[in-house]
């Protein structure tokens, strides 16, 4: 299974990058690295996340505050928004 992001994801997810990165070297790839392998989770297991709508899920990172969510397509998964968890929590739900 495949999976891509939404252009406003993939911003979420370089904006939160360069955050981290500014915030002290090298933490910004940690942040990258973490969210691949809750892809990787995704992609494993499609199903097994929480539902956050009817047919949106959301798996969190384990080492910083932020949740990918997403939805099951056909044959691919679809990253809506890498989510900061001191956010709104619906702030990305007109991004479906």
């Amino acid at each position: 299974m495949n999976y891509r992001f939404l252009p406003d994801a993939e911003a979420d997810f370089n904006e939160a990058v360069e955050y981290y990165e500014e915030c002290q070297t090298g933490l910004g790839a940690d942040f990258a690295s973490e969210v691949h392998l809750t892809i990787i989770r995704i992609l494993e297991h499609p199903a097994g996340w929480t539902k956050v709508s009817l047919n949106c899920r959301r798996c969190l990172t384990n080492r910083f505050p932020f949740g990918v969510i997403y939805t099951v397509e056909q044959d691919s998964i679809l990253i809506l928004s890498i989510m900061n968890l001191h956010r709104h929590p619906d702030y990305w739900e007109n991004r479906i």
